[in-house]
């Protein structure tokens, strides 16, 4: 069932609250004018995961409305993960007094206990997206004894509450896109072990997204200011202090040209959608193949690289990518199809996105050379 609420709500008097940390969300005084009192955020790591969303306390009032409880911050990354066009809230929570801190690499090391919270959802209407939203389910990653842990709760037809789901799920689901075309999938929410596959480092569950390189955007908050997030992140009490933008090259956004050259946008998807697995740390670092916006070794990048194992999945081309010809190109034909046996990614999405492989294959084509 949908149901008819805006994304301004999600952002609102309950995250003014969060900004002071008041973990129990109103004064004595106002408890004593009869005001409502929200209960504080309820996490105790040896009893998670709790049965219900709603039992962590994540959100205020109507739990479908996302309105963020004191301490749940809202952030937004530059470059997002795709999954079948589904939108995404995201909101970080962590034990009060801690902080995340920043790696050598640009990724945050956040505290023990601290808490990721992603909500899928599907406006009716993509013009429209603050209206009418279906919310699907919502993903937990929490750390637990500095060990990551993954969660997947689903939310009822009534969009009431979401429930503890470690099997995965299939969810119909529709929506008009922005051409006002109509789209009806299966989607496919992800078992425990889907989730540990994708959020995988080292054989270690580790968070894709929050890195200063795709956190270091503005983001207008509802208090009416416009502020870097990993200043408001610092200002909150949530990242240590130092200059970390400045630090590491900020990530571009790869459907907005003014953010970076083609090129810089194509690495930025490829980044954060591919580069989680292809990476030399990641469960598909036998391929060789390195997708990272950094990586300066063309060969890893797949320039005129065979594949490691050829078949069905090269779709009997022979590179993964040729320059100037993206028909010849092994990266270019997976991303383009949906059999299970040759997409990629491997999950997380039944539909291909059209709008990234137009970018890819524009890159492509600009590129220069050949391979012999």
């Amino acid at each position: 069932m949908k149901k008819q609420f805006r994304k301004g709500r999600i952002l609102a008097a309950g995250f003014l609250l969060a900004l002071s940390f008041c973990f129990t969300c109103q004064s004595p005084a106002a408890q004593k004018k009869g005001m409502e009192v929200s209960s504080p955020v309820r996490f105790d790591s040896g009893k998670a995961p709790y049965p219900k969303l709603s039992d962590y306390g994540f959100f205020t009032g109507i739990q479908r409305d996302l309105q963020p409880n004191a301490g749940v911050l809202p952030y937004e990354l530059i470059t997002p993960l795709f999954t079948d066009y589904a939108h995404k809230a995201r909101f970080v929570w962590m034990p009060q007094g801690t902080q995340a801190t920043v790696a050598a690499d640009g990724r945050l090391d956040f505290p023990d206990q601290a808490v990721l919270i992603k909500n899928f959802y599907y406006p009716a209407d993509f013009a429209k997206p603050e209206a009418d939203w279906d919310v699907v389910e919502t993903r937990l990653l929490m750390k637990i004894k500095g060990e990551w842990q993954a969660f997947t709760y689903v939310w009822d037809e009534a969009e009431n509450d979401a429930e503890l789901n470690i099997v995965g799920d299939i969810k119909p689901v529709s929506w008009q896109d922005e051409k006002g075309h109509k789209q009806n999938i299966e989607y496919l929410v992800p078992n425990k072990t889907q989730c540990k596959s994708c959020h995988n480092r080292d054989a270690i569950i580790q968070p894709i997204g929050p890195k200063v390189a795709n956190l270091n955007k503005d983001l207008r908050y509802p208090d009416g200011k416009t502020e870097n997030q990993l200043s408001r992140w610092q200002r909150a009490g949530y990242l240590a202090a130092g200059d970390h933008g400045q630090k590491f090259a900020k990530l571009a956004a790869w459907d907005k040209p003014q953010s970076g050259s083609l090129q810089d946008r194509a690495l930025a998807y490829l980044d954060v959608n591919c580069g989680h697995c292809h990476h030399p740390q990641g469960p598909a670092h036998s391929s060789g193949l390195y997708l990272q916006a950094d990586e300066q070794d063309l060969a890893h990048l797949g320039f005129c690289k065979p594949p490691v194992a050829a078949g069905k999945g090269s779709g009997g081309r022979q590179f993964g990518i040729v320059p100037g010809q993206p028909k010849a190109s092994i990266l270019l034909y997976r991303m383009e199809n949906t059999d299970p046996g040759v997409m990629m990614p491997e999950i997380g999405r039944v539909m291909v996105h059209t709008e990234a492989v137009e970018l890819i294959r524009d890159w492509i084509a600009e590129l220069k050379g050949g391979c012999n």
